[in-house]
């Protein structure tokens, strides 16, 4: 009961200037030993390999439509007061109809495809917070510091899938024919973030990350016959929760 007079005494004591050092709302009774977080955004597609190139020369396509929202999430565990490491995961996923820009159908009518794109990246990596992410304050109280920004760093794969379904023209005769052309698989992928976390509360925070991520894939030669490699660069922006434990 001694003990516990006296930690609760330093904390009521310490707590006025925690919140002048600018530390998150509330104490947890030990430092965390990890954290997941959910999160959404845009995720922007580089799109310059020539696959996207003759898509956007033929079809009624850009660049920007190639890029479309993204989703994931991430658990993390502490190794050190700055340093964790992360599992992280996320989809990326865009859907555009088009049509040729060139050509019409022998009833005068637009040849219309649907062109689709998505990302999986999937890492290993580590992450390092530029300041102390909190502190003790006594035996029993671990305060979160208000703001904590961080970098980190990945590697992993990444899973792609790029399809295009509809009508298309045969240039050797101009006939216009109905098929899916499709390529998926996998990608050996790196990638580099930074971002902010701000404590809500002991065991809650907001993040914004913004991460770029390099991978490049080959297409499969049934479908892109000639082709280079696919480009699945990109940059992705995004807003969460993040939960510690």
């Amino acid at each position: 009961m001694k003990t516990a007079a006296a930690a609760l005494i330093a904390i009521v004591a310490l707590a006025p200037s925690a919140g002048a050092q600018g530390s998150g709302k509330g104490f947890l009774f030990h430092r965390p030993v990890g954290s997941f977080a959910l999160r959404g955004g845009y995720a922007v597609a580089n799109a310059s390999s020539d696959v996207f190139s003759d898509a956007t020369t033929q079809l009624t396509l850009n660049k920007g439509d190639f890029s479309g929202f993204n989703w994931g999430g991430d658990i993390s565990y502490s190794t050190g007061d700055r340093w964790d490491l992360l599992f992280d995961g996320e989809v990326a996923y865009s859907k555009k109809d088009s049509e040729f820009r060139k050509f019409i159908d022998n009833n005068d009518q637009p040849i219309e495809q649907t062109t689709k794109f998505t990302r999986v990246p999937l890492t290993i990596g580590l992450k390092y917070y530029l300041t102390s992410r909190g502190r003790s304050v006594s035996q029993f109280a671990y305060i979160p510091s208000k703001f904590a920004p961080y970098v980190s760093v990945g590697a992993g794969a990444m899973y792609y899938d790029f399809q295009q379904k509809g009508d298309f023209v045969d240039f050797s005769n101009s006939d216009v024919f109905n098929t899916t052309l499709e390529s998926s698989g996998w990608a050996p992928m790196g990638r580099g973030a930074a971002g902010i976390e701000y404590s809500l509360g002991p065991w809650l925070a907001l993040t914004g990350e913004g991460r770029y991520v390099w991978a490049k894939a080959k297409l499969d030669p049934s479908a892109f016959e000639g082709y280079d490699k696919i480009d699945l660069n990109g940059f992705t922006g995004t807003v969460g929760i993040r939960v510690r434990f």
